[in-house]
């Protein structure tokens, strides 16, 4: 038996009370906090999909919070807007967060209303108005003018509304009213809740990614998807289009000198169309190389910027026989770091676009060259910069559901390895795994279709991880399937940690409590879905791919999580991690020695690890950076400023006197593992 008994022990959640916090502010809140006139997150919200008629309509609205105790019904209508608001609230900040200026946690028999007075976008007659919203959590109606424009459910997917004959008729005032159960409810939350503490974080509520206009004209693109093939250079647009006019293709290299070029015109009554382009000797993508090209994609006036790039990636045998994940026909090992995407300032919203920057560049100064994004969907910024950069993702679908009992979802698994794959995941098992609620089930497969229609032109995204360690997860074989045929490109990772049913691609370990070695897949080749096998549901000739092939590859999808407290860069008087340490040089051995430990996998077969996590996070001290990025705990030594100089002679900020500055805008402003 290699389990660390002790390190399990060190790993159970302590009792407390609830601890007084230190606000910690990153250099870029702190510049935020300082400039009240700035609109954040200002950027373009989808390079991918970019237009030049775009307005971005974060900054200071009002807001007010009303008691509601009928709230979890009254939301989606009969809920009435208040006369009077309460004060401003700095968008896209949930309220819970310190740079929205409100610093107030939502409660589930709460209502959270937003109030704005639009200007109307400049169009031509026959142009359309969207208003899009990039997130909210967790559901909201949207008014203009008080007539009700749509609701929305799901904090994770964007949406959007077309307003263009309320605005057209001056309705300006736009209201927004949000609920948010938090984990009262079954819905998709990740890592939040309202008690928050240990490895669970402050819950967040509200509009919390960009809200914005869009001007279309009235012939125009509704949205495109790409597929690549490298080995005979072809590039295939897809494009979902409104009206009748031919769509139009060019493709340009990083030079901005024209690579090809193509055209279609849908057939009568056909909304859809794709055109094949070939590319000669495509340059492709790589970490080290992250070669994009650029593509202009028009259709009558309607223009649109895009990029794609070529590359591969596949689950294959390598010339000794071990199972590895290839990129570009090649065997890549892994080397990346979980990613949870928390601010101490922004919680779920990053500060700037800038912030987002430094993270993925402070994972490659380490040596990381992925990202697990865990249990959260990012802006599309956040790929886009991964696709430049050449980080590659892995992307985890949002958690939710009833929370699962210790015993099934954390002792037993611990203690006892051999329940990693033996336990099912069909309706015999929905109680034990907190997948009861049918709502839950279909709002998570709604999501999952939903991010990787989303996401799937990113090349930086190497896999898709379905579940994570039990919670929530139910009938992961269909799952699988179902992720397959919206994108048979990528491979995926059925149930990350425990409860393997031997579907998918890969095989993901979380090794917190044992020793540093390989571990056989018993599933390989096989299923646990019985006399519910998945195989009798399957049409065609898509079938489960490991199924057939009988091996997939093996990675420690988390490990780690040593702890480090840095005194002045945390968050609480208490720490929680997998491990205890006398002093910064002890715990910096320790992580040198697990990694190259695990690096020496790579020679056994492993195709790579995520070590647990990229930075600390409230009570988890087990990050490589502070959780105000100020401080490389790895290294010892301070992050750069936004301005790029050495934060080690900047003075720390007065935060109390940013508190207070932006609580006050000025009235013209607009035993578990992860």
């Amino acid at each position: 038996m290699d389990l660390d008994i002790i390190r399990v022990i060190n790993s159970i959640p302590k009792k407390h009370e609830e601890l007084p916090a230190t606000q910690l502010i990153t250099p870029w809140g702190e510049e935020l906090a300082a400039n009240g006139d700035v609109v954040p997150l200002a950027e373009h919200p989808r390079p991918q999909f970019a237009r030049d008629k775009v307005w971005v309509l974060n900054g200071w609205w009002e807001y007010a919070i009303v008691s509601c105790p009928e709230a979890s019904e009254l939301w989606r209508e009969g809920a009435v807007a208040p006369e009077e608001m309460e004060g401003k609230i700095r968008v896209p900040f949930s309220p819970e967060a310190w740079l929205s200026g409100v610093g107030r946690q939502l409660q589930p028999n709460e209502l959270l209303w937003y109030r704005l007075d639009l200007e109307v976008p400049e169009h031509e007659k026959n142009d359309r108005i969207i208003l899009h919203f990039d997130g909210v959590d967790h559901a909201c109606s949207v008014y203009l003018g008080g007539v009700g424009v749509g609701i929305h459910e799901g904090a994770y997917q964007p949406f959007q509304f077309d307003v263009t004959d309320l605005l057209d008729e001056g309705k300006t005032q736009l209201d927004v009213c949000v609920y948010d159960p938090s984990e009262t409810g079954t819905q998709l939350r990740g890592k939040q809740r309202l008690d928050r503490g240990d490895m669970w974080y402050t819950a967040q509520s509200g509009i919390w990614q960009t809200v914005w206009f869009e001007v279309v004209p009235e012939t125009h693109i509704e949205r495109i998807s790409m597929e690549v093939d490298p080995e005979r250079g072809i590039l295939e647009v897809t494009g979902w289009l409104a009206g009748d006019a031919t769509l139009f293709v060019d493709v340009f290299d990083d030079a901005d000198l024209p690579v090809v070029s193509g055209e279609a015109t849908p057939g009568e009554g056909m909304s859809v169309v794709t055109t094949e382009l070939e590319v000669d000797y495509p340059r492709l993508w790589t970490p080290d190389d992250p070669y994009l090209y650029r593509l202009t994609i028009s259709y009558g006036d309607d223009v649109v910027q895009s990029y794609c790039a070529f590359r591969t990636v596949s689950v294959e045998k390598d010339e000794h026989g071990d199972t590895r994940i290839f990129l570009n026909y090649e065997p890549v090992f892994l080397r990346g770091l979980l990613d949870q995407g928390y601010w101490p300032d922004g919680l779920m919203t990053p500060p700037s676009d800038e912030a987002m920057v430094a993270d993925i560049k402070a994972a490659q100064e380490m040596g990381f060259n992925m990202l697990r994004k865990h249990v959260k969907i990012e802006s599309d910024r956040w790929y886009w910069h991964c696709d430049r950069l050449g980080m590659l993702v892995w992307q985890d679908m949002p958690s939710g559901g009833d929370l699962p009992g210790k015993w099934p979802a954390r002792n037993i698994p611990t203690l006892f390895r051999s329940s990693w794959s033996d336990v099912r995941d069909d309706h015999y098992s929905y109680r034990t795994l907190g997948s009861t609620d049918e709502n839950y089930r279909r709002a998570w497969t709604e999501c999952m279709v939903d991010t990787i229609r989303r996401l799937s032109d990113h090349p930086c995204i190497l896999t898709w991880i379905l579940f994570n360690e039990s919670w929530g997860q139910f009938d992961a074989g269909h799952a699988t399937q179902k992720a397959w045929e919206l994108d048979p490109t990528r491979p995926v990772l059925s149930a990350s940690g425990w409860y393997d049913q031997g579907t998918g691609d890969i095989r993901g370990v979380h090794n917190y409590f044992r020793g540093i070695h390989m571990f056989d897949d018993p599933l390989a080749g096989k299923s646990l879905a019985g006399d519910q096998s998945v195989l009798a549901n399957i049409e065609g000739t898509r079938v489960l791919r490991s199924l057939w092939r009988g091996y997939r590859a093996q990675v420690y999808s988390e490990m780690g999580g040593l702890s480090w407290r840095v005194g002045g860069h945390s968050m609480y008087p208490v720490e929680y991690g997998y491990d205890e340490f006398e002093t910064e040089g002890e715990w910096q051995t320790a992580i040198s020695e697990l990694l190259d430990n695990v690096d020496q996998l790579e020679g056994e077969g492993l195709s790579g690890f995520v070590y647990t996590q990229l930075t600390d996070i409230e009570e988890e001290t087990n990050g490589l950076y502070t959780y105000d990025r100020r401080v490389c705990k790895l290294h010892g030594t301070k992050e750069q400023t936004p301005d790029g100089e050495d934060a080690a002679d900047v003075q720390e900020p007065d935060v109390e006197k940013a508190v207070a500055e932006a609580q006050e805008p000025d009235a013209e402003e607009q035993v578990s593992s992860e």
